[in-house]
């Protein structure tokens, strides 16, 4: 792969110069708050038809979106962490972030995932830390809607 001047771009470069900062070595920091392009173009290829194609331009905007994204619920997360005095952000804690900043919609079918990839993989630590962390929301809440702890 190359970029517009027909540099070769190195095997972890995921992002156009766009978006990085200027000049010197900040760059690499910039780039690593994207995903990597290439996941992102496979992953909208499998929306399009066989034979449609995406501009570099889309990709870059959805590698964007999909970062900020992901930057927005686990910061949500890892407050909700800090303030448990807890080091380690697990997936109720995304999905407790998720419902709390109004993508409620997601949170039943991700739960579910959650639960049968936490079978498939045998995760009983992750599921019982889990529901220590959905009592302590149901004890400082009063809600036990609002836990999503045990699944």
């Amino acid at each position: 792969m190359a970029d517009a001047s027909g540099a070769p771009l190195s095997p972890d470069s995921g992002h156009s110069g766009d978006h990085a900062g200027g000049g010197g070595g900040g760059g690499a920091r910039e780039q690593d708050r994207f995903l990597p392009i290439a996941n992102i173009g496979r992953i909208m290829r499998k929306a399009v038809p066989e034979n449609g194609k995406i501009a570099k331009d889309a990709k870059e905007s959805v590698q964007e979106c999909v970062s900020e994204f992901i930057s927005f619920i686990t910061s949500e997360a890892s407050d909700k962490c800090a303030r448990e005095k807890r080091k380690t952000i697990n997936g109720d804690d995304l999905l407790w972030a998720m419902a709390t900043l109004g993508f409620e919609d997601y949170v039943e079918p991700l739960k579910l995932y959650l639960r049968l990839y936490r079978e498939a993989e045998g995760d009983s630590k992750g599921s019982r830390s889990a529901e220590q962390s959905g009592k302590r929301d149901v004890l400082a809440n009063g809600d036990p809607t609002a836990t999503y702890g045990g699944m």
